[in-house]
């Protein structure tokens, strides 16, 4: 069975799939307050400023929160695998899987870094793998 696959955009977010496909993590940073943001807007979401600029992001975060998923939405998915919200050291939180590892090893607070899963030809998404040294805010 074939996966879901997102719908990749042109529009605000394209700097972050294009750097996806890079093997970059890009994210908006406001020059005026310092803030980092996601998911992209037009606009800071601290300050007001107009067009965050993207910058290329470490990669690195930590768990907040997972879930094991058993049950898999189709069969183009292998179970068990795991969701998580990953507070990233510049400041954002976003939810991404965990690659390459036991479900059962995978904790909160446990440090993460970012790899690219390729979903076809034109489309990378962020995953993450636990990482002993990365994570530190």
């Amino acid at each position: 069975m074939e996966r879901i696959q997102p719908q990749r955009t042109d529009g605000l977010a394209a700097p972050y799939f294009n750097g996806c496909r890079e093997g970059e993590l890009r994210l908006q940073h406001c020059a005026a307050c310092g803030h980092w943001q996601f998911y992209p807007r037009p606009f800071c979401t601290a300050c007001g400023a107009d067009a965050p600029a993207w910058e290329v992001a470490s990669g690195q975060g930590t768990i907040a929160s997972f879930s094991v998923v058993r049950r898999a939405l189709s069969d183009a998915y292998a179970a068990p695998y795991t969701v998580a919200l990953i507070d990233l050291v510049e400041g954002p939180r976003m939810m991404s899987a965990i690659v390459d590892c036991d479900p059962a090893a995978v904790r909160v607070g446990a440090p993460v870094s970012v790899c690219f899963e390729q979903w076809s030809q034109d489309l990378s998404l962020p995953v993450f793998r636990l990482d002993e040294k990365g994570g530190e805010k």
